[in-house]
């Protein structure tokens, strides 16, 4: 369950958000819908901790995590993992150093990671590509990967700002219907920001309309 009291935050004089409240049931997909500049991708970054607030409160699961000003919890202490829309893999890192790459950082050992991204591999429809450089992979293979780093970390939720915006629309249907099957597998909460409306019909249990 996550929480958000009364959120008010300006950006260079701009409101962004004035008193806004929202609940996020557990398990559900929530598709965040609006047009450019409306705070879309920052109601996601406040969620995750990444960006402050003027005023306003934050909880998880009962626990306060920011208020105000104050990152009171931290990104990575949050239980929830980010997908950008330019996805921020690492270049210089091949699939399996990418998916291991927040494992490794949390001290998981070597033999659980390799594990851990076999399973994940699986998981994507990515077996055998391990080895890949990144830019050696199409746009899907890519999400897919991104997609994959973030799941090996097991998040109860998942925020997601417009990930498959750069996919042709073939790729698009059957990444949006993996990411569905996927949810509903593990049973993580989704909070997904996009303009498209048939990703609107497909994936959301509920929406969100920002002015």
């Amino acid at each position: 369950m996550i929480r958000c009291k009364n959120l008010t935050l300006k950006y260079k004089q701009k409101s962004i958000f004035k008193d806004f409240s929202l609940y996020i049931e557990d398990r559900e997909r929530l598709v965040v819908v609006g047009e450019s500049g409306v705070g879309k991708s920052t109601l996601l970054r406040v969620i995750a901790g990444f960006t402050p607030l003027d005023s306003g409160e934050i909880y998880i699961d009962n626990q306060l995590v920011t208020k105000d000003r104050d990152i009171i919890v931290p990104p990575n202490r949050r239980g929830i993992g980010m997908i950008f829309q330019d996805l921020a893999l690492w270049p210089h890192l091949d699939v399996q150093g990418n998916i291991a790459f927040g494992l490794k950082i949390k001290g998981v050992p070597k033999y659980k990671r390799k594990e851990i991204v076999e399973e994940m591999l699986n998981m994507v429809g990515l077996q055998g590509y391990e080895n890949r450089n990144i830019d050696r992979l199409s746009g899907g293979e890519q999400q897919r990967v991104a997609l994959a780093r973030t799941l090996a970390l097991s998040p109860k939720t998942i925020l997601m700002d417009e990930p498959l915006s750069s996919l042709d629309k073939a790729q698009n249907i059957k990444l949006r219907r993996e990411i569905i099957r996927l949810q509903e597998d593990l049973k993580f909460t989704l909070v997904y920001v996009t303009h498209n409306e048939d990703e609107v019909e497909e994936i959301a249990t509920e929406r969100l309309y920002l002015k």
